[in-house]
Parts: structure tokens; sequence; C-alpha cells
């Protein structure tokens, strides 16, 4: 893996790296380029609230002690700062993560004021790499964290934090399911700017045949 910080990201998804599509694309089944971010932030929204929400109502033994010793404000100034915090702190490494998965090139780009840190990486990947691509650093960061909570409820600050580290997560899964459902067995995907492509190896293949023995056929 060759990992490149590319900067703040201007919002020029034409200027971010790509791959040559291979012949008989399939473009995955998505939103565009443009609303991406969108749908992202508010999944993302949605997932973390979903999972907070239980933290505060099943998290009570922890919480009420804190909240007994220290007091109701004291526990939302901790509980804010909890949340902003794994966020601010997890952004970076969460992408990283991503990046470790891939073996050629991977381009990480930010922009922090529209929520936005992402990585691209043109090159082909199988359906099992790219998904664990997807998930490891939500599964890392966010869902054994998470499970920490469940087991030992005491420790309700770090299922806040898994809580927000799996809803940064929202354009992961999205990604994960659509390998999943749309890929054919044997298929390999690619990333072209920020949206994904699949196609048969075996294609490519035949058709590099095809033009060797086309180039062959003129030089002799």
């Amino acid at each position: 893996m060759k990992f490149h910080y590319m900067g703040k990201f201007d919002g020029n998804y034409e200027a971010l790296p790509t791959r040559e599509h291979e012949p008989d694309f399939v473009p995955f089944k998505e939103p565009s380029a443009e609303k991406l971010p969108i749908i992202f932030n508010a999944l993302s929204a949605v997932i973390t609230l979903a999972l907070i929400v239980p933290v505060m109502i099943f998290g009570n033994e922890g919480v009420g002690k804190f909240i007994d010793k220290f007091g109701l404000i004291p526990y939302l100034a901790v509980f804010v700062a909890i949340c902003l915090l794994s966020t601010l702190i997890l952004i970076v490494p969460h992408e990283f993560l991503h990046a470790v998965c891939c073996k050629g090139d991977a381009y990480m780009y930010t922009n922090l004021k529209k929520g936005l840190c992402f990585v691209v990486a043109p090159e082909l990947f199988s359906k099992a790499r790219f998904v664990i691509m997807c998930m490891l650093p939500n599964v890392v960061f966010g869902m054994i964290p998470y499970i920490l909570w469940m087991i030992f409820p005491e420790l309700w600050y770090i299922g806040l934090w898994g809580a927000m580290a799996v809803g940064m997560g929202a354009g992961d899964y999205m990604n994960a399911f659509n390998a999943l459902v749309q890929m054919p067995k044997g298929a390999k995907t690619y990333l072209h700017g920020m949206n994904s492509f699949w196609i048969m190896p075996e294609n490519i293949k035949n058709i590099k045949n095809i033009k060797n023995i086309k180039n062959n056929g003129e030089e002799k």
C-alpha cells in the first residue's frame, strides 16, 4: 500500500484519481457522487442516534453512578465531549484502516467543514477484500467498543465512543451491501472517483488475448 494524503477536497469530483474502465464494466447501482455525501451524513446521524439512545437508557448503571457523584451538568458536558472527540480523533485513523487494505496507491482527502473524509483506491478488489476494507475500521473502532459496553454496562463512555464510530461508517455499509448484493461470484470491483464498478476477470483476459493475437499478426 502506498498512502497519499491529498489535503482538502475542493469539491471537484472529476479531479479524483480514476482507473481506466475495464471492458464490460458494470456500475454499481448507487447515488451520484454529488449526492453520496448528503446521503451518508444523513444515514450516519440516524445510525448514531439509534445507538446512543440505548446507551442513555440501558447504560443507567454507569450513568447513574456518574450523575450521583458529579451531577447532571458535568455528565452532559462529558457526553458532548466524548461524542465530539471520538469523531475528530477517529476520522483520520478510520480512513487509514481503509487504506491498509489496499495493495496499490490509496489517496485520502478531507473537508471537515462538509463532514468529508474519504479514501480513493483505483485498484481491483475481490468481493471479500472490498467488504473487509469497508468494514474494518467500523469493527475495530465502533462495533467492538459497543459490544464491550453491552457486556459491561458501567462503561457507558465506551458505548458512546462505539456509537459515534459505528455511525461514521454509514457510507461503508452501503458500499459493502452493494458489493454483496450486486457483484456476481468471481467478480472484481474498483473505484473510479467516488463511484464503484465491477467486472468479470475472464473478460479482461479474453480481450487481452485478442489484442495480443492482433498485435502479433500486425508484427508479422
